[in-house]
């Protein structure tokens, strides 16, 4: 028997799994409980039908086990994005939506587009970047979430005490927390309130209290349910303290997490890609063998325009629809980081402005040819350098 290709739509409880062989036959489709037990048997009843190429249209921890025991297996694992399999089941009969029909839509899918790259075999290093990833992701929403809401709490306190913090900073909200209100503040006095700062070991404290007290004196007036508004500002001013800690303690863990990546020292070494970046990269990516080219890993990240013509409409270009987001913004703003340093980031930066490119193009462009500056420092398992490397003259015979 030939090749073939299974779909799974998965689920938190349980997946749906369609099998399709190379004439685009359904062979069989069956629900799998997601569980050691369910999915080793749907493992060994692919494995008697010949080589099988699985399809997913999910890499969340849904399935994590599924991925983890196909690897085990020794399976190819292709991940069909949702997007994709809503496009695709327009072309298939039946407008029903059921877990069999996505099941099968994917199995097709990964039948007939034989361009989607398949996903690296998961690792405790990728797991691992991929779950603190995951949970700074939450963490930095919370994080802005709560600091809109304690803007407008602080404002309707005191208008001018909103303005006057910088609530982004821990000398902020260190003083919220503690002080919220005009009248806390001016009873504080200078001295109790430098103090505070100083044991939260704030830089320059003076020059915040200065700040605060000058707010603070322009309002005199006591605003109704001001009391209330206090707690709740101080609350929510411990909640985002607590929230720096945790975002601090977790980027210690992802750079060490990515220190242990064999090509560490190579990403990081590129201007503009710090820790951060660099573990979105790996998760991203996992093996670069995975892409041929840089033009491929470009295409990827969505940095490729392909064509967008139509009759004696030539030449036009735009966005591709199917791309990695994370992949696409981690590139974006790592060539961001770049212009703001001199070097040969901002002179070809500059350079694209001068052509007539406005600055989101111009960053793009950037991003793209970082693209191919950063798959030679990983193919040659080399560290950046400004001045490119010399390449040796042949030698005449």
């Amino acid at each position: 028997m030939g090749r073939v290709w299974i779909g799974v739509d998965a689920g938190k409880a349980s997946h749906h799994a369609a099998a399709v062989d190379e004439d685009g036959e359904l062979l069989w489709h069956r629900p799998v409980r997601n569980d050691e037990a369910g999915i080793t048997d749907l493992v060994a009843t692919a494995a008697s039908v010949g080589p099988v190429t699985w399809a997913v249209d999910l890499i969340s921890a849904e399935t994590a086990l599924l991925r983890g025991l196909l690897a085990a297996a020794g399976q190819t694992v292709i991940y069909v994005p949702g997007r994709t399999v809503k496009a695709m089941a327009a072309g298939f009969p039946g407008e029903a939506k059921t877990d069999a029909r996505d099941a099968l839509v994917i199995g097709h899918t990964a039948r007939m587009r034989r361009d989607i790259a398949a996903l690296p075999a998961p690792t405790e290093l990728l797991a691992t970047l991929a779950l603190l990833l995951s949970h700074r992701a939450d963490l930095i929403a919370d994080w802005v979430r709560v600091i809109n809401r304690l803007r407008r709490v602080l404002v309707a306190i005191s208008p001018e005490l909103e303005r006057a913090l910088n609530l982004t900073t821990i000398g902020a909200l260190v003083v919220v927390s503690r002080f919220p209100t005009p009248e806390q503040i001016r009873r504080a006095g200078r001295a109790t309130l430098v103090a505070a700062l100083g044991r939260a070991l704030v830089p320059a404290p003076g020059r915040i209290v200065d700040r605060v007290l000058a707010a603070a004196d322009r309002q005199s007036v006591v605003l109704p349910g001001q009391g209330a508004a206090a707690v709740i500002a101080a609350d929510l001013a411990d909640h985002l303290l607590r929230v720096r800690r945790q975002i601090k303690d977790l980027d210690k863990a992802i750079a060490q997490a990515v220190a242990e990546h064999p090509q560490a020292e190579v990403l990081l070494s590129l201007p503009g890609i710090g820790t951060i970046a660099a573990a979105e990269f790996i998760v991203a990516v996992g093996d670069l063998s995975t892409f041929a080219g840089p033009d491929n890993l470009a295409a990827y990240a969505g940095l490729a325009p392909v064509a967008h013509d139509s009759g004696r409409r030539v030449g036009n270009l735009r966005r591709p629809t199917r791309y990695h987001r994370r992949l696409r913004y981690m590139f974006c703003m790592a060539a961001l980081t770049a212009v703001r340093t001199d070097g040969p980031s901002k002179t070809y930066y500059q350079r694209k402005r001068r052509e007539g490119r406005n600055h989101k193009q111009a960053l793009i462009a950037l991003a793209r040819r970082r693209v191919n500056v950063l798959w030679a420092l990983l193919r040659d398992n080399r560290t950046y350098s400004p001045t490119p490397p010399a390449i040796p003259m042949a030698v005449a015979a």
